[in-house]
């Protein structure tokens, strides 16, 4: 099993920056894709940014050259660097991982969720 810490989320005036984390820890897996969404009050969760296990990232279209999803391998950590930030980024924050459990032959491909951390944008 795969356990997620996320971090970063606070209050942050417009037009300013918030950096997230989430770290992810387990024995015998290979932590795939990682993602973060976003859920805002009365709205629907969606994709913010992924990043594929080889760096290859996808941007939702509101936050393309604002925010910059990375990842480092050697600690199974993904990071959301979020600039320029707007009111309507005010959501909460969740992270994704997809990950490989090997026990043995057998492959299990499973996800799991961050508990999520809360952005908010003041105007």
């Amino acid at each position: 099993q795969v356990q997620l810490v996320e971090s970063g989320g606070g209050l942050v005036e417009a037009g300013g920056s918030l950096r997230l984390s989430c770290a992810a820890s387990g024995s015998a897996v290979n932590i795939n894709a990682m993602a973060w969404y976003r859920q805002a009050p009365g709205k629907q969760r969606g994709l913010v940014a992924s990043i594929s296990s080889g760096g290859d990232t996808n941007y939702a279209d509101s936050v393309k050259g604002r925010f910059t999803i990375s990842r480092d391998n050697t600690k199974n950590t993904m990071y959301l660097q979020m600039n320029s930030l707007k009111p309507e980024d005010t959501a909460t924050y969740y992270c994704k991982v997809d990950y490989t459990a090997v026990r043995g032959p057998i492959y299990r491909y499973l996800e799991v969720w961050g508990q999520g951390t809360l952005v908010t944008v003041s105007s």
